[in-house]
């Protein structure tokens, strides 16, 4: 055989290979699946949207028509892409959507494209993105943590108006967001209460709105970690945070001062209750009127996981987006709360009280298993000052800055 047949035969058998495993080949897959290629005609923006009375879009999206138009203008720069010779981009108002959607119910991306007429890939995308444009947006405008004495000074003016506790300048408090962790992760972020968490930090005014928020420590952490590695933190214990020092309040000078539950250390500027097993009437008259304040905090955490449900499942994201859907959800809640006042906030979605049956409604309250555990490291003996600061509290509180009902709920 010449030299030349056998390179034709080589290539015949070549090309026969060739056309053998096309054959073998698997049919391609959809490029699009068909519901999806008619998103205009089957999404939740043009079937469910417009029909929905106000009652019910303030439900499904969490807030009235007014207020999402408003959002949208504010984030639809940041978030609009532009269409491509091959389809047509998702708008704005999908993404945003599909993002207060996600948030409302906690809803997985593949039971939410069903309704959002968008692939499970693109709402990976879309959903952290929007999360990110929310928080760009809105963060420094709705999330105003004081920097000046007079600032602070208003801050305990409403605490002090509202629930009878002067100066003081925040109520702090930890909450634990479940996640699904990451792969090899063992045990990091096992919380005390045998769950995946990582904990959100957070001090509240008077008014329900988040002063500070601080997220993403393990949920293991429990012994001072959590609040003791915030630069919030660090700040008040190096006296940076320019508090105003002490005002005039009846027959004593009382301290401005942060309140917090039982699991924190007392300092000279952060209140807590005394223990159960030391009470005296005093004492106990104290521990009420720091638990009216406190409760701020608790109200705080209970609406906002009532009002965005995704903190009612185990957030099954990578670590930075779940930083981004929790911190979108703290910057819409003070948002809401501005924009919105009563309607997002009714009244018995808060603490309450009945001065002349010597009755409390507690509201919206976050679940006491997903409270952190911040103790505040291992230093658990107080100073002498901050011991005499609380003292004068409780002196206070007996005295001059006695309410008439306070025997009532002790």
């Amino acid at each position: 055989m010449h030299e030349r047949e056998y390179d034709d035969l080589l290539m015949l058998y070549g090309l026969y290979s060739i056309l053998k495993l096309r054959k073998k080949r698997k049919k391609k897959r959809i490029w699009v699946r068909k519901f999806l290629s008619k998103r205009d005609k089957v999404s939740h923006t043009t079937t469910i949207l417009p029909e929905l009375e106000a009652d019910d879009f303030r439900n499904y999206l969490r807030m009235d028509e007014d207020t999402y138009t408003h959002l949208l203008s504010l984030v639809s720069a940041r978030i609009q892409k532009c269409d491509t010779q091959l389809r047509k981009a998702i708008t704005a108002h999908e993404r945003l959507t599909a993002t207060l959607r996600f948030l409302a119910t906690g809803r997985n991306y593949t039971d939410l494209k069903f309704t959002c007429g968008i692939s499970q890939p693109s709402l990976s995308i879309i959903i952290p993105e929007t999360c990110e444009a929310i928080c760009s947006v809105l963060l420094k405008d709705v999330i105003k943590f004081p920097k000046t004495t007079e600032e602070w000074a208003s801050v305990a003016s409403l605490y002090e108006d509202r629930w009878n506790f002067p100066n003081c300048l925040g109520s702090i408090d930890g909450k634990h967001v479940r996640i699904t962790p990451p792969k090899n992760s063992g045990a990091f972020y096992r919380n005390y209460k045998g769950y995946d968490s990582l904990v959100l930090l957070a001090v509240v005014d008077a008014d329900y709105k988040f002063l500070m928020v601080d997220f993403g420590t393990n949920g293991r952490v429990s012994d001072g970690g959590v609040i003791e590695n915030t630069k919030f933190y660090k700040k008040l214990i190096d006296g940076k945070l320019n508090l105003p020092n002490c005002r005039r309040v009846g027959n004593r000078d009382l301290k401005y001062v942060f309140v917090g539950d039982e699991a924190f250390a007392l300092k000279s500027n952060f209140m807590k209750p005394f223990n159960v097993r030391e009470l005296s009437t005093e004492k106990r008259i104290y521990n009420y009127r720091l638990s009216r304040a406190r409760r701020v905090v608790e109200n705080v955490f209970g609406i906002l996981a009532s009002r965005f449900r995704i903190f009612h499942t185990a957030i099954n994201l990578d670590l930075n987006n779940i930083e981004k859907v929790v911190m979108a959800s703290c910057v819409l809640h003070n948002f809401l709360r501005s924009r919105s006042g009563c309607q997002y906030l009714p009244r018995d979605a808060i603490y309450s009280e009945d001065t002349e049956n010597g009755t409390t409604r507690t509201g919206l309250v976050a679940d006491d298993s997903n409270l952190a555990n911040l103790q505040s490291g291992p230093n658990r003996n107080p100073s002498t000052e901050a011991k005499e600061v609380r003292d004068n509290f409780v002196q206070y509180f007996n005295n001059e800055g006695a309410v008439h009902f306070q025997n009532k709920f002790t």
